[in-house]
């Protein structure tokens, strides 16, 4: 059990590298034709939701394979996720496995402990100089209420 605990940082990166991965795998399909093309009607430019849920996968996929606003972005990728469940799929079924949701589902629920979790290790964001105040955790040009003012 101690060598699953040391290697969790590790297997949360490899999880949103993963993950990440697959969802601007299936942003670019969507998109561009490519990698098999797009799965269901391919979206004209700016048409909602289906232009903006494939330009969604892409860059927000894109951004968490990379490591980069992965809290964000993932947060942004779960909602698109769940947008696309109940909006698509829950009209032809209750269950995922009756509705074709199960990507949707699956998507939804990964991203959501990715921004739940952080990174985890191999992230772009962790090689950017640091913007927080030393000693503090505050972000430079904030302050605590505890912090006193200066004149």
């Amino acid at each position: 059990m101690e060598a699953l605990e040391r290697s969790k940082e590790h297997v949360l990166g490899l999880f949103r590298i993963v993950v990440g991965l697959l969802f601007a795998c299936h942003g670019a399909a969507a998109l561009f034709g490519i990698l098999g093309g797009p799965h269901g009607a391919e979206p004209h430019f700016a048409a909602w939701p289906d232009w903006w849920a494939a330009a969604i996968q892409l860059v927000g996929g894109a951004l968490v394979l990379a490591g980069l606003g992965t809290r964000v972005a993932a947060l942004l990728c779960s909602g698109s996720m769940a947008y696309a469940y109940f909006e698509v799929h829950q009209a032809h079924g209750v269950l995922p496995i009756e509705n074709g949701g199960e990507p949707a589902a699956m998507f939804c629920w990964s991203f959501l402990l990715i921004a739940a979790l952080g990174p985890g290790r191999w992230a772009l964001a962790s090689l950017l100089p640091s913007r927080r105040r030393p000693g503090t955790g505050w972000p430079t040009g904030t302050r605590s209420r505890n912090t006193p003012t200066s004149v």
